[in-house]
C-alpha cells in the first residue's frame, strides 16, 4: 500500500511538515517561554543523556528524520559518527533511545525491564488495540496483566497446544500437498507468498478452528488462497506495517493528531477495519453461541477459550471487544516471522549447498524417508534449528523490537533515561555486531551448536540477547512455543519433501535486502519430490 499525501497541497510531504512548523514555531516558542518563565532548572535537567546528534530548536532531530530516505540508515549513520552503541535522538520533544549493544539490551530488557515496560500512546497502536484492550498494545498495568495471564496460562499452555496439534498437522500436510500440486503443474514456487499462506492458515486454524475467515468456500482445491483470503492477508500485513517505526507522524501526534499526516491515520484505520471485518463476525457468532445459546460440545480453538474463560467469581473474564482487539494482534504477530525466516534460510542454503546437505542429512537420520516429519521430531532437529537461529541473527524480520516506553525515570549504561522515553533495541545491528560475532556477515549455523550439537537441545530463544529472535521480559513474546513449531515445521517439511533449485526466472542468486530487511526480490524456486508418491497427502479444507 502506498503512502498517501496530504490533500491540501501538492508539495512533498517533508516540505509540508517544515512549512507547518515554520508557521507554528514562533507561537510555540513564545508559549514555552511564557510557561517556563520564573521556573528554575531541576537537577534532572543536568543529568547526562546518552550522546546524540545536535538538533533544531523544539524540533530536535525530526527534520533530519523526515528528510532521510531510509530512517534506519539515518539512525545507524548518526550513531556510527558518534561512535556509540547507545544514543538519544530528540524527535519533537520525544527522547528516542537507540540501543545497538547486547550488554545494554540485557540491561534494558532484564535489569530495567519494569522501568521500561510501557508502550507508545500513538494513534496506530490505539487503533490496532482498540484503545488499550489487547495485551501487546496496552500500557503496563491491570489490563496488560489480565490479558497476558489469560494468553500464557490458557492459550499457550501445554494442554491447549496439545489440543490443537491436529489443526497444525492439517496445515503441515497442506503445506507439501500445495507444493506437490505446483510441481505437477510445473509451476514456480514463490517462497515468500507460500510461507505467508502457511502462516496465515495455521493462525486461522488456531484462532477459529478453520482455514478461512468467511463462511463461503473461498479457497481453491490445491491449497492456494481465494480472493477473500488474499484480501484478509494483505490487510494483516498492511496493519503490521502501521506499527510505530520512526514515522514522523507518531512524534507529531500531540500537535497534529487528526491531520492524517503522511496518510498514517487513514492507513491504519483502513487496514485494521478490514482485518476486523473478517474476524469480528466470527467472534460475535461465537459469543452468541457460548454465552446465550448454551455453547458447543467442546472447546475447540483459541476464540472458544477466550469466550468461555471465567474469573474466580464465575463471571466472564474477557469481553467481546477485548477478544476482537486481541484477535487483530494475534494476526499481525504470527505470520511475518516464520515467512521471513523461511525465505532467507532457503536462500542462504542455496548459496552454501554444504549447509543444505547437512540439514537434509539430519532430517534423513532423525526422521528418515518413510514418514513425514512431525512436531515430536523438533527436539532432535538441532542443526535445522541452528539454521533458524542463524537466520534470526543475520536476517531479522524488523530493524528494531516493538517500542518500549519508560514508565519512570531510569538509567542505561550510566546515562539518564527520562520518563516517557521511547526505547528501541536494534535487531539487525546487534545480530551483525562484530564485537559480539566473529565474521558477523557470514552465514554459519555451526556457531549456535555446542560441541557436536547433540549434547544440548538447541532453542530458538536467545536469552543473552546476542541477537533477537523472540521478544523477552515483561513485554516478551508469549507465543515462543507456537512460533518455534511453525518455523521449524515449515522449514523441515519443505526440505524433507522436495529438492530445491533456483527457478530460471529468478536469475542469479542475490542476497540483497530492501529497507524492510526482506529479500529485495521474492525467492522463486523449482521443486522436485524426494519421497515416495504415497507420502504426499491431498489438500484438506
Amino acid at each position: 500500500m502506498t503512502m498517501m499525501s496530504l490533500t491540501t497541497t501538492s508539495l512533498p510531504y517533508p516540505i509540508q511538515i517544515l512549512l507547518v512548523f515554520a508557521i507554528s514555531l514562533a507561537s510555540i516558542t513564545l508559549l514555552r517561554r511564557i510557561l517556563s518563565s520564573g521556573l528554575t532548572k531541576t537537577k534532572d535537567q543536568y543529568r547526562k543523556l546518552p550522546p546524540g546528534p545536535p538538533g533544531w530548536p523544539i524540533l530536535g532531530n525530526l527534520p533530519e528524520l523526515i528528510m532521510s530516505r531510509s530512517r534506519t540508515k539515518y539512525l545507524h549513520q548518526a550513531m556510527k559518527e558518534l561512535k556509540t552503541e547507545i544514543a538519544c535522538f530528540n524527535f519533537a520533544g520525544v527522547h528516542a533511545i537507540i540501543i545497538h549493544s547486547d550488554e545494554i539490551a540485557r540491561e534494558a530488557l532484564k535489569e530495567r525491564d519494569l522501568d521500561l515496560a510501557d508502550r507508545p500512546h500513538v494513534f496506530s497502536m490505539q487503533t490496532i488495540g482498540d484503545k488499550n484492550k489487547s495485551m501487546g498494545n496496552s500500557p503496563y498495568g491491570e489490563q496488560f496483566t489480565k490479558m497476558k495471564r489469560a494468553i500464557t496460562t490458557e492459550l499457550m499452555s501445554a494442554k491447549t497446544l496439545n489440543m490443537l496439534v491436529a489443526s497444525r498437522n492439517i496445515e503441515a500436510d497442506n503445506l507439501i500437498a500445495y507444493v506437490h500440486s505446483m510441481y505437477q503443474r510445473s509451476e514456480t514456487v514463490d517462497v515468500r507468498e507460500f510461507s505467508r499462506v502457511y502462516g496465515y492458515a495455521v493462525t486461522m486454524r488456531l484462532l477459529f478452528g478453520r482455514r478461512h475467515a468467511t463462511k463461503d468456500k473461498v479457497y481453491s482445491d490445491d491449497g492456494r488462497l481465494g480472493e477473500e483470503e488474499k484480501k484478509h492477508l494483505e490487510s494483516i500485513f498492511g496493519t503490521l506495517n502501521c506499527l510505530p517505526n520512526f514515522s514522523p507522524a507518531d512524534y507529531l501526534e500531540k500537535w497534529f493528531g487528526g491531520w492524517n499526516l503522511d496518510g498514517q491515520e487513514e492507513m491504519v484505520r483502513a487496514n485494521t477495519n478490514l482485518v476486523r471485518s473478517y474476524s469480528n463476525p466470527i467472534i460475535d457468532e461465537r459469543v452468541e453461541l457460548w454465552r446465550k445459546i448454551g455453547g458447543k460440545a467442546t472447546v475447540e480453538d483459541w476464540i472458544d477459550i477466550l469466550i468461555t474463560l471465567k474469573d474466580e467469581n464465575g463471571k466472564y473474564s474477557i469481553t467481546p471487544d477485548e477478544i476482537k482487539a486481541q484477535c487483530v494482534e494475534f494476526c499481525i504477530a504470527a505470520i511475518d516471522n516464520p515467512a521471513n525466516n523461511m525465505e532467507w534460510t532457503l536462500a542462504e542454503m542455496l548459496k552454501s549447498p554444504e549447509i543444505l546437505t547437512k540439514a537434509m542429512k539430519e532430517l534423513d537420520q532423525v526422521v528418515g524417508k518413510d514418514r513425514l516429519v512431525q512436531e515430536s521430531d523438533i527436539p532432535n532437529l538441532n542443526y535445522l534449528k541452528a539454521c533458524c537461529r542463524e537466520t534470526f541473527r543475520i536476517h531479522p524480520s524488523a530493524h528494531y523490537i516493538p517500542t518500549h516506553v519508560a514508565r519512570q525515570e531510569s538509567t542505561l549504561a550510566g546515562y539518564f533515561i527520562p520518563k516517557g522515553s521511547h526505547i528501541h533495541v536494534g535487531r539487525s545491528t546487534i545480530g551483525r555486531n562484530p564485537k559480539i560475532w566473529k565474521d558477523p556477515l557470514v552465514y554459519r549455523p555451526e556457531r549456535h551448536l555446542e560441541g557436536d550439537g547433540i549434547s544440548k537441545e538447541v532453542s530458538l530463544v536467545e536469552s543473552e540477547l546476542r541477537f533477537v529472535s523472540f521478544g523477552t521480559g515483561r513485554r516478551g513474546c508469549v507465543g515462543v512455543k507456537v512460533g518455534t513449531i511453525m518455523m521449524v515445521m515449515l522449514l523441515a517439511r519443505f526440505l524433507q519433501g522436495f529438492n530445491w533449485k533456483l527457478h530460471p526466472s529468478f536469475g542469479p542468486l542475490s542476497l540483497e535486502e530492501d529497507d524492510a530487511l526482506l529479500m529485495s526480490k521474492p525467492l522463486l524456486l523449482s521443486a522436485e519430490p524426494r519421497l515416495a508418491p504415497n507420502l504426499y497427502p491431498t489438500f484438506q479444507p
